[in-house]
């Protein structure tokens, strides 16, 4: 079995063993279009792989932990990370090997290649998989190029492809790998150009940069973008863009580096060189009988093609303003993978502007007292903090989720440099972060150690005397609420008063002083050894990706606490909706939604036009999303003889052994219920109720992930952890017996 095919062997028959772009390429070459010089390991070097070493089977068992149907984003990306790292850690078999180093050697010893996707379901009309699938630039030697072709294999099995290929109905088992390795031309400028707009325009579109293609392509660097007459090739328009820096190869891989002066200062295409670029695509516009997506790069006087796919039409902008919509999310699983240099100017766009706007905007609409309006004006506050809500809730899926990448791409990094045997180890690295509402916690036990340490204070507490005896704790206590009033959990406000506050402290108080958790890694010595790993010239690098890692996974907890200080003020005002509604015949006014409250307060005779039914504002957060559908039972009874569920299979998610009787939540009142020594259960923990987790004795939960707020906070904490338990809350009852092993992901309900 060879299973390498070079370029000028490669014909139209071969589609289905080296893919759509390097049959495209091959087509190309025999056309006279200038392309590097490349060969293709087809599909049937992957098979082979993943035959021999039995990775198939490993992949076939990490896809059915679950449908995929029922996995959020999270746990997608946690499959894809365990199924990187087999094969990161699965060596390519000795003959199979040879075969790699012999054509490999002999084609490219000495010179540095691209090492790219080829899948067989890429580039065709409809399924391009742009971005989807990995590509390396300026890779050296032949252990690096093996080592890299791996890697794109891998990709195969990466979230957003998935994602993809699920959205487009594809089946995941037939899926297979080509890769091409391919001569690394060192492009002065490079670009993309459209032969038909993407958006259906009947133009042409130019668009290019200096230095490598990587940087237009990731969205780091911003390129200069001409509009073409399609029948002359004459400008329409040019938009120049702010020069500032080009991709460069370096050793060890491209870099962003400083324009020189006068490249500042001019376009990377004369008009000599943008004809050129123009007449290949409609070039290739003819060879393929189609619009063309190709990306080239030019060096000295030579027009290099680098790739060409069929155009993909850019779909219509949502009702929401983003590019994507409940029918085609593609577009949005592309957003969810962002390059180092985009997160760099995501983070600052995130915490500098973004975060502090929703604050203030919180805080300045916490100014109005609902109770002071009439109800006209209650009624214009309602609508105008649903848009308000609305925005910011669109704002978070643009560029929070996506953020959420930087502690994704730190992972990759650190498994691909140190390769441990536990692909989540990189989390080690990203704990105590300054997030939120492990601050909160924080003051919780400050006032509950007050409460411990004063018996009188104790005693008044408990019978439920709530003078100002003391005043260090009454102010405490005090300034707490005025911070967190806002916390909310299912449309709920969990503080509106002291009583259930105080509840939760009185419980926090009878457990001991917690001491420091015991294995607590020793952060530091895992950060210089990240670092040190890495040349002299890059540490910097390594540096602000770790960074970026951590604020990403500090913004999974402090997003959310914000986002629920806007929801909060427009809970607020329906609120006190409801409460004037209240006063009306015929109707439950918590059963309102927003919509149906400003209509009831507008026109109380549209009581009637309002179905009676529980349609409560249950999470009209909808960046939380909504758990799946239980089924109705799970208990089964033949006379006195019932069979129950004992033992759930999830995800280690925090390692230890716990045990202790279950506490299930799915409301406000099942958390001031919480008693220490409890293990939580939960369809999914948000942020805002992370405030019981010091109480928890571990945390059981159905939605998935090594980045999930449950898996964060329990390992903050060093509990036991166990995440995607399918049917969790409805499988587990409070007050049953739980042990939970988060070594090995196993809940066993019973003794």
């Amino acid at each position: 079995m060879n299973g390498l095919l070079p370029f000028n062997r490669i014909e139209p028959r071969h589609r289905h063993l080296v893919g759509g772009k390097a049959l495209a390429l091959a087509t190309l070459m025999h056309r006279g279009i200038t392309v590097p010089d490349g060969l293709c390991v087809t599909t049937t070097v992957y098979e082979e792989f993943i035959r021999t070493t039995g990775l198939g089977t490993r992949i076939g068992l990490e896809m059915g932990r679950l449908p995929l149907e029922q996995m959020r984003w999270e746990e997608i990306w946690d499959m894809a990370l365990r199924i990187r790292s087999l094969f990161l850690h699965t060596a390519v078999p000795g003959p199979l090997r040879e075969t790699l180093a012999s054509a490999l050697e002999a084609r490219f010893a000495g010179r540095a290649v691209a090492v790219r996707s080829s899948s067989p379901q890429e580039d065709r009309a409809g399924s391009s998989f742009a971005g989807l699938h990995e590509s390396y630039v300026n890779v050296r030697g032949l252990d690096a190029i093996i080592e890299h072709i791996q890697l794109v294999w891998a990709s195969l099995w990466s979230d957003g492809a998935l994602l993809y290929r699920k959205e487009l109905g594809m089946d995941m088992q037939k899926s297979a790998m080509a890769v091409i390795v391919q001569a690394l031309v060192d492009g002065e400028r490079s670009g993309v150009a459209f032969s038909r707009s993407p958006d259906g325009a009947d133009h042409a579109v130019v668009e290019s940069v200096y230095g490598l293609n990587q940087g237009l392509v990731d969205g780091s660097v911003t390129p200069d973008r001409w509009m073409l007459d399609r029948r002359t090739g004459e400008s329409i328009s040019h938009t120049p863009a702010v020069r500032e820096l080009a991709m460069r190869a370096v050793d060890g891989g491209v870099m962003l580096m400083p324009l020189a002066e006068a490249e500042r200062h001019a376009p990377p295409l004369d008009e000599a060189l943008l004809d050129r670029v123009f007449g290949m695509a409609m070039r290739l516009e003819k060879i393929f009988e189609g619009p063309q997506d190709t990306e080239w790069t030019i060096r000295g006087n030579d027009l290099f093609l680098l790739q060409s796919r069929p155009v993909t039409t850019t779909p219509d902008i949502a009702t929401n303003g983003t590019p994507w919509s409940a029918s085609d999310k593609r577009p949005w699983y592309l957003s969810l993978k962002r390059s180092f240099d985009n997160l760099k100017i995501l983070h600052r766009r995130i915490e500098d502007e973004l975060l502090p706007r929703m604050a203030a905007e919180a805080r300045e609409l916490s100014t109005t007292d609902p109770a002071g309006l009439s109800d006209a004006r209650l009624i214009d506050a309602i609508e105008t903090r649903r848009r308000i809500h609305q925005h910011w809730v669109d704002v978070y899926w643009r560029d929070f989720i996506p953020f959420a990448h930087g502690a994704r791409l730190f992972g990759q990094v650190y498994n691909d440099l140190v390769k441990p045997e536990d692909p989540y180890a990189f989390t080690a690295l990203l704990g105590e972060t300054g997030m939120t509402g492990m601050e909160r916690n924080r003051e919780l036990r400050a006032l509950a150690r007050m409460i411990r340490s004063d018996k009188r204070l104790r005693e008044r507490l408990v019978s439920g005397k709530m003078d100002d005896e003391n005043t260090e704790f009454s102010t405490g206590l005090n300034a707490f609420l005025e911070r967190y009033e806002d916390l909310t959990f299912k449309a709920v406000r969990f503080f509106r008063d002291r009583e259930g506050l105080v509840r939760l402290l009185l419980e926090m108080a009878q457990q001991a002083e917690p001491g420091a958790a015991a294995g607590r890694p020793d952060i530091a010595a895992l950060t210089d050894d990240f670092v040190d790993r890495f040349p002299e010239d890059r540490r910097e690098f390594a540096r602000n990706l770790l960074e970026i890692g951590r604020s990403s996974y500090r913004l999974r907890d402090n997003d959310n606490i914000v986002l629920a200080r806007i929801e909060a003020q427009l809970l607020k005002v329906v609120d006190e909706a409801k409460r004037r509604i209240g006063r009306l015949d015929g109707i439950d006014a918590e059963t309102l939604t927003p919509a149906q409250a400003v209509k009831v307060l507008a026109d109380p005779t549209a009581v009637r036009d309002i179905v009676k039914e529980q349609a409560t504002i249950d999470e009209p957060v909808q960046h939380q999303g909504r758990p799946g559908l239980a089924p109705p039972t799970v208990d089964t009874a033949d006379g006195d003889f019932v069979m129950r569920a004992r033992q759930l299979i999830g995800q280690p998610a925090g390692p230890g052994l716990a045990v202790g009787k279950a506490r299930v939540v799915s409301a406000v009142d099942d958390l001031f219920r919480f008693k220490s020594g409890e293990i939580l259960v939960c369809d999914s923990i948000d942020p805002n109720m992370t405030f019981v987790v010091p109480l928890a004795a571990a945390i059981v939960e159905r939605r998935g992930g090594m980045l999930v707020h449950g898996a964060i906070v329990a390992r903050e904490y060093g509990l036991p952890c166990v995440t995607g338990v399918a049917d969790a809350v409805t499988l587990i009852h409070t007050g049953d017996r739980l042990t939970v092993d988060g070594y090995l992901g196993v809940v066993t309900i019973g003794d």
